[in-house]
């Protein structure tokens, strides 16, 4: 009978500590929520198209409300709307982080920026097709 030999549990990958992340609890929070406005601060002066689709929301959010039947209706119309917001900031960091590395024309920076546009267009064709889908029958 073969013996079998214990392995030595691996050790734990210790992260680099990061002098920016020290806060714990509800400082933590606190101050991730005013990063969070700080975002949306920066988007809305330097994104006219997260201007045109937050204005958009502000109309289509109390229109969920009160379109939707349910509340299952409301949830899926309200968060169709807020995730097109939500993919729009996320293709804005993106556009940012690209611009960090570098301004220079590369091919792998262009189909970054392409790609997180292409996000957002098929958010938006699926808000289209969640309204459509919840609305339309109503009226056909």
């Amino acid at each position: 009978m073969a013996q079998q030999r214990e392995r030595a549990p691996l050790p734990k990958p210790q992260a680099a500590p990061n002098p920016y992340k020290t806060r714990t609890g509800l400082s933590r929070v606190y101050h991730a929520g005013i990063n969070s406005m700080s975002g949306l601060r920066a988007a809305w002066q330097t994104e006219s198209a997260f201007r045109q689709e937050l204005t958009l929301a502000l109309i289509l959010l109390p229109l969920a409300l009160w379109l939707g039947r349910t509340w299952t209706e409301r949830a899926v119309l309200a968060g169709s709307v807020l995730l097109v917001l939500i993919v729009e900031l996320l293709n804005t960091a993106i556009e940012y982080t690209v611009d960090r590395v570098s301004l220079e024309r590369h091919d792998l920076s262009k189909t970054a920026k392409d790609l997180g546009s292409a996000a957002v267009l098929l958010t938006l064709l699926l808000c289209v097709l969640i309204w459509a889908a919840v609305l339309l029958p109503r009226w056909v």
